[in-house]
Formats: structure tokens, C-alpha cells, sequence
């Protein structure tokens, strides 16, 4: 799938890096990643039926050093925990404003009327009333689990693996609820596919509402700033609220700046290092912060469906966190996503990742890759081995959270 077959080589061996891509969904493939080109996969979870398969793929290729001149050849991907909001409603939140709180004490998924009570309260539809069609479709979809079995789950995912990160986890606005497997004669009908998916589904009138899909995305965010992880960050029509969430989560935690007067009074060339008074600490090791901050250390943006000016809140030097976003030619090229190269050229270059976004591991992830690379390198004016480059040393320090080699702080001034 290269653009063109007679442009320059494409430099593999300098270390092509996924930052986002989903292999689990089709397992059969996964045996082709020691093959592949690419030399590492952000692996993301995003449900029920995916969490422990990604733990099983990390089990004989997990990256075990931020170092990569220990990495043995068998070692190819890096393993992500999340819950993605298309499956948010699957999740109940047990608080003082429901009913809930024994079940979830006791661990137990919801059933009967409580399951139909839930998915009333999360799930929005244009009907006014509850129908008896309702009712089916509630009955229908999964037992909700309580979300802090998750969590706990999710910790335990994270303690065994100190590199894993989180995610995907996010908001989704756009998204309906497909039926339910038994509902829909062809879904799940290829052996191969991972169940619990969305394609291939009829889709039912129902949404999942914003509020519950932010306690479910803030609390997975909470875990992952204890852990000192970093997030992949699913925003489709909510890139506001997104970013809401993750301020609600560093306020108060603001990097601080001297002032101009402040500065000349402390002798400071105003040309200087425009440093913050207090750095963040930037660690190569996950577990490094003795004292968790509330939010997470570093984000990345995947498959980002803003627009410069949605981004530019981003850009202000005094977030805390370090801020990535990750194009791919899934999302990106082929006309889906308009003003790609103008958000391309809008993000600082130490920002920018690469990824497949892939459901599928193997020459078709590798092809994706090289794709994007190309046309990520031609609209920042990159040479192609310079590219590769600058995104390696970016999807290291989103991963690994190592240090900038002389780039400042990376905010647009």
C-alpha cells in the first residue's frame, strides 16, 4: 500500500513505532508480529472480551526496558488497558445517587430490573418513554459490571507490566449502541474476529449519555495518574469535554512561570531559558514519582478529529502533562478526515506520533505505517530518515517519558 514504488527506500531499520493499534481483535494474527517491519505496537484494549487476550500477547512480547538496546527480537509490543467509550454503558457506577452500592460491594453484575434501571439511566434515545422494545434491547445486552471491578483489575494488569499504559479510554458523542450478538444472525459470524466488537452490527437508537461516559473516562484517567502512566485518548464530537476532564484533573497543578518583572529581578536575560519555576518531573521510569500527581504524566490524542483550533487549548505551556497527538491513514487520509494537513503542520513537531490504528497485525499494519510516515514527513518538510527519527524519539518519550534531547518545551510560543 506504499504511495509510491519508486520513491526513496522506506528506513525500517531505524525503528518504526505504532502508537495505537488493536491486533487483538483478530488473534490469528498476532503470530505474524515478530515478522513484521514495525518494530513496536501500542496494543490497546477496549472491552470486555480484550483484556485478558492483551495481557496474553504481552505474556511473549512485552518490552521489558525503556532501553532499546536491550530489547530482545521477540519483544514487539507494549500493552494498554482501557475501556473504550463505545462500551461505556457495559460499566455501572455505584454513588450516592443510586441504588446500586450492595451490588457493587458485592462485585456482581446487574440483572433483571436493575439492568434495565441502568442502561435507562446511561442510554439515550429520540423515543420519550421506556417501550417494551426497550426492555428487550436492555435485556439483551450484556450484565453491566461494576466499573470498580475493573479498576481493580486494570491495576493488577498494570502492577504485572511497570511500561504498560492505559487505554483506549475517551468520550464518543457520534456512537450507537449495536444490538446485541444473538440479536443479529451475522454478527461474529468470522471465527477469527475477537467477539464483542461493533462492526458488521445493526445499531439500535441508543447513546450512551456524556455524564456517564465521563465517570467512567475520569476514573480510568485517576488510575492511570496513580500508576504514572501515560493515556490514549479516544474524543470523537467532545473534544471540548475531553479536554474539561483532564483540566478538572490538573487544576491547581499548573506549571508556574516568572513574570517579566520577576525575571529582571533575579538578574534572568529575558531572552533566556523560559523554564517553569517548578519543573514537571519527566522520568524514564513509570514508578519514579514518589507522591502521584492527579493526572496523568503524559496523553496522547490518537487518530485526532479536531481541528487546529480545537487544539490550540493544548498549547498552553502551563499544562503539566506532555501532550502528544497520533495521525493515521485509517482516519486521516483518504478524505475522512479533512484539514488533515493543516493540523499536521499545526502540531509542534516533538507532538506528533504515527499509528495503524489496526485491527489487524501483519503487511497491512507495516503498509498503513509506511503510509502515514511518508505523507506526515512531506507536510512537516522532514527528510524521510529524519522523520522516522524525530517520531521514534517521540514515541519513546510518550511511552517512556524520557527526557527531550534540546526541544525545549515543546509548546508553540
Amino acid at each position: 500500500m506504499a504511495e509510491n514504488t519508486q520513491e526513496e527506500p522506506f528506513p525500517w531499520h531505524l525503528g518504526v513505532f505504532d502508537a495505537h493499534c488493536h491486533p487483538t481483535d483478530t488473534m490469528s494474527s498476532i503470530s505474524t508480529i515478530p515478522k513484521m517491519k514495525a518494530r513496536v505496537l501500542t496494543v490497546m484494549a477496549t472491552r470486555g472480551q480484550d483484556q485478558q487476550l492483551v495481557s496474553s500477547v504481552a505474556e511473549d512480547h512485552y518490552i521489558k526496558s525503556p532501553n532499546p538496546a536491550d530489547w530482545k527480537p521477540e519483544e514487539r509490543i507494549i500493552p494498554c488497558w482501557g475501556w473504550h467509550p463505545w462500551f461505556s454503558h457495559q460499566m455501572y457506577v455505584a454513588d450516592e445517587d443510586n441504588s446500586f452500592q450492595t451490588q457493587e460491594k458485592e462485585g456482581k453484575n446487574l440483572q433483571g430490573e436493575d439492568k434495565i434501571r441502568h442502561y435507562h439511566a446511561v442510554l439515550r434515545s429520540n423515543r420519550a418513554t421506556l417501550s417494551d422494545e426497550d426492555r428487550r434491547h436492555f435485556l439483551s445486552f450484556p450484565d453491566p459490571m461494576p466499573l470498580s471491578r475493573y479498576l481493580a483489575q486494570t491495576r493488577t494488569y498494570l502492577e504485572r507490566y511497570p511500561l504498560a499504559l492505559v487505554g483506549e479510554i475517551g468520550l464518543d458523542s457520534a456512537s450507537r449502541i449495536p444490538v446485541a450478538p444473538d440479536a443479529d444472525a451475522d454478527a461474529d459470524a468470522d471465527a477469527a474476529v475477537t467477539p464483542g466488537g461493533r462492526d458488521g452490527r445493526r445499531l439500535t437508537p441508543f447513546r450512551t449519555h456524556k455524564a456517564h461516559q465521563k465517570k467512567v473516562f475520569k476514573l480510568q484517567l485517576q488510575l492511570a495518574a496513580e500508576m504514572g502512566r501515560a493515556v490514549s485518548i479516544h474524543g470523537v464530537q467532545l473534544q471540548g469535554t475531553v479536554f474539561e476532564v483532564l483540566r478538572e484533573l490538573y487544576a491547581g497543578h499548573e506549571r508556574k512561570f516568572l513574570s517579566r518583572r520577576e525575571r529582571k529581578k533575579r538578574g534572568i536575560d529575558e531572552h533566556g531559558n523560559d523554564e517553569p519555576i517548578v519543573p514537571v518531573p519527566q522520568t524514564s521510569h513509570p514508578h519514579a514519582q514518589p507522591q502521584p500527581r492527579p493526572y496523568p504524566p503524559r496523553i496522547c490524542l490518537h487518530s485526532y478529529s479536531g481541528t487546529p483550533a480545537d487544539f490550540n487549548m493544548y498549547l498552553n505551556r502551563a499544562i503539566p502533562m506532555e501532550i502528544f497527538v497520533s495521525f493515521s491513514a485509517a482516519v486521516h487520509l483518504g478524505g475522512k478526515q479533512p484539514g488533515f494537513e493543516d493540523m499536521v503542520r499545526f502540531v509542534p513537531d516533538d507532538m506528533v506520533l504515527v499509528e495503524s490504528d489496526l485491527h489487524t497485525a501483519g503487511p497491512e499494519m507495516d503498509d498503513l505505517l509506511e503510509v502515514i510516515v511518508r505523507r506526515v514527513c512531506r507536510v512537516k518538510g522532514w527528510g524521510l530518515e529524519d522523520g522516522v527519527r524525530r517520531l521514534g524519539r517521540n514515541w519513546k518519550r510518550f511511552v517512556f517519558g524520557e527526557e527531550r534531547e534540546g526541544m525545549g518545551t515543546g509548546r508553540s510560543e
